[in-house]
């Protein structure tokens, strides 16, 4: 197996070395796995791509490069320039240091390379690491992710629906701020929404006195609604969320066009 990994924290970041220690596991002895990372941080630029300046990308050892370009760009640079002789099985995403259950996927960097993996045609998942108190100063904080990420991996490419007719599904998991010791178990469930979550920002002086806007997030305890991805990440359990790049709200459709007739 072909494995194509990015994420949106860097390519020094501690947890592309996780996902990376994952999808040897999964390609096996005969496999490939071949790593395309931003070359800096990346976080928040959700699904962007570098449309109006080009992508210098850098080969820093055998099949491992760093792109200057967001996650998205990563995906496109590893299909059309770095592996051109065949394309991969299965593109991952991760593991990203923090959350990305909830609105936080919205924003996502790391949903971003996953979710371009699946407009080009490819088994894509992204993978992020919850924190909190319990393990944010742990000797190993992606714990949970490196001991049950390749176990969530398999089943979703033995049993996994990547069907989608115009949109193809890609997956969204996350791991619950626990020692793995203590996940209780993995459940399907839908992106949820913190109560009162929202990111904002916040206004600074620069020494020489000019002024300058930081983002600032929201507390990532908030309360959700029951049985959403949030939710059970808080109880303990690591939520795999099926997702497609479809932002239409079907619901609506019928009422809507009865309105306009």
């Amino acid at each position: 197996m072909r494995i194509l990994v990015t994420n949106d924290d860097g390519i020094n970041a501690p947890g592309l070395a996780v996902l990376e220690a994952i999808a040897q596991d999964i390609a096996g002895p005969d496999g490939e796995v071949w790593i395309v990372a931003p070359a800096f941080e990346q976080s928040g630029v959700a699904h962007c791509i570098s449309y109006t300046h080009p992508t210098m990308i850098a080969e820093l050892d055998p099949r491992r490069f760093a792109a200057e370009g967001s996650p998205a760009d990563c995906v496109m640079a590893g299909l059309y320039d770095v592996m051109t002789d065949a394309a991969p099985d299965l593109i991952l995403s991760g593991v990203n240091r923090g959350n990305n259950s909830g609105e936080n996927a919205l924003y996502s960097g790391t949903l971003g390379g996953a979710m371009e993996g699946a407009l080009q045609g490819h088994k894509a998942i992204a993978l992020s690491q919850y924190y909190g108190p319990e393990i944010a100063r742990a000797a190993d904080p992606f714990e949970a992710a490196r001991m049950h990420g390749a176990q969530v991996i398999r089943t979703l490419l033995a049993k996994g629906d990547w069907s989608g007719d115009s949109y193809r599904t890609f997956y969204n998991v996350n791991f619950p701020p626990f020692p793995a010791a203590d996940v209780k178990g993995t459940r399907i469930v839908p992106q949820g929404a913190r109560h009162g979550a929202h990111f904002s920002v916040e206004a600074h002086a620069s020494p020489a006195g000019r002024r300058f806007l930081w983002v600032k997030g929201s507390p990532q305890h908030l309360a959700a609604a029951p049985d959403t991805d949030v939710a059970v990440n808080m109880d303990g359990y690591i939520s795999v969320t099926p997702m497609r790049a479809d932002l239409t709200a079907h619901d609506l459709l019928p009422a809507l066009q009865a309105a306009f007739d």
